[in-house]
């Protein structure tokens, strides 16, 4: 039987940095954390790593030297949303931070609002408040699948 592709979860998501020691400052008061990953040092990174939200996602910082090429001179492409409980608050404080507007306040429907920024190192940053996101988290029980096993 061939093996089918499953998307089973999002597993890292990178942002690009030239200056990485300012991202790692930038994301340490975004997400209130530090990093519990960097190479090849905490003095020199190249690349940081975060496990941050409900789920516990990997969120990787890269040096942009070892962004693959040709890359877009401007931000676009794929957006990940981040979920939050107050949108409003939550972008607010993005900029406060010393992010840019990137998508304003959008109400899709009920229950489902996003927004978008453009951190200082050139990434797009979404967010979104999703009440699919918490029934699911309210009823989802994850257990680690074995490598390999569908």
């Amino acid at each position: 039987m061939e093996a089918q592709t499953k998307l089973r979860g999002m597993a890292n998501v990178s942002y690009w940095a030239d200056d990485v020691k300012a991202a790692r400052e930038w994301y340490n008061e975004v997400f209130g954390i530090e990093p519990y990953f960097q190479r090849p040092d905490a003095e020199n990174p190249a690349y940081i790593e975060y496990r941050t939200g409900d789920y516990q996602h990997e969120v990787g910082i890269i040096n942009k030297k070892f962004r693959p090429q040709p890359a877009p001179d401007t931000p676009g492409g794929a957006i990940l949303y981040w979920h939050v409980d107050h949108i409003e608050q939550s972008l607010e404080r993005l900029l406060t931070l010393g992010a840019q507007p990137y998508q304003s306040i959008t109400k899709w429907g009920e229950g489902f609002i996003t927004a978008a920024v453009i951190d200082p190192f050139g990434n797009i940053l979404g967010i979104m408040y999703n009440r699919h996101y918490l029934k699911q988290l309210s009823e989802l029980v994850i257990e680690p699948a074995q490598p390999g096993v569908e």
